[in-house]
Order: C-alpha cells, then structure tokens, then sequence
C-alpha cells in the first residue's frame, strides 16, 4: 500500500490479533482504522476522557464511525444500571482494531460519565429509564 498519510505501526508478534498485515494485503480493504496511529489513539482517548454532554458523546461516536470505521455503540445494559459498568459500551467487530485500542475506548467513556454523571443520566433518560412515573 503506497500513501502518504502515516499508519499504524505493526503490533509485537503475538501481542494482539487485530489483523493488520492481511488487512494491508486484501485488495479494496478499508484500511481507515490503520490511520489512528498511537498518537491519535492517545488524542481520541484523551478526548472521549473530556466528553462534556451526551450531545458530545454522539458527535464522537459518528465522527469514529465516518473517519475510521468504528462503530460504538453506548447504551444501557441488559440488567440494572447502578454503576457506570451497567453502561453497556460495545465496538463493532473492525479488522485492524487494535486489542489495546478495542479496551482503550469504552474505558475512556467510562472515565468521562464517572467525571460527568449527567452523560449517563442523559443516556438513560434517551432511553426511557429515568422517565417521570
């Protein structure tokens, strides 16, 4: 692959099974996630960290999705939610994803509700769990 825009650096061998090289070898692959390199991996961290609104998170989640290809999606859990780990935060499946970057996200939103308890309750109220009775 010949670009002039920087991608990803390959993964220790055995260190993670995102499938990086057979992506770069598969003719008309989308290779956009092989453009987050570990600096804008730390970037988009960073910025997911400092979400300031639900309104903020969404704009986040269809920016990753239009740019790279992931696709988040953030909703309530199966069960009750009394925590933020009752936030269920699911990546689509990517080849390319790295297994770091795949924790990395979610993680980094958690953070950001823990700092921000009104980008869950926002959330859950989307969703009807906060609904007046």
């Amino acid at each position: 692959m010949n670009t002039s825009v920087p991608i990803r650096q390959p993964c220790p061998p055995g260190a993670c099974d995102c499938g990086r090289d057979p992506l770069l070898e598969t003719p008309g692959a989308d290779v956009r996630i092989l453009f987050l390199t570990r600096a804008e991996e730390k970037r988009l961290i960073e910025r997911l960290e400092n979400l300031q609104s639900l309104s903020d998170l969404e704009r986040m989640q269809h920016l990753m999705l239009k740019q790279l290809g992931i696709a988040v999606d953030v909703a309530p859990g199966f069960n009750e939610v009394r925590t933020m780990r009752g936030i269920a935060i699911q990546i689509g499946e990517l080849p390319g994803l790295c297994r770091k970057t795949r924790a990395a996200i979610p993680a980094a939103i958690r953070r950001a509700m823990e700092k921000r308890p009104e980008i869950a309750y926002d959330l859950l109220n989307a969703n009807d769990l906060l609904r007046d009775a």
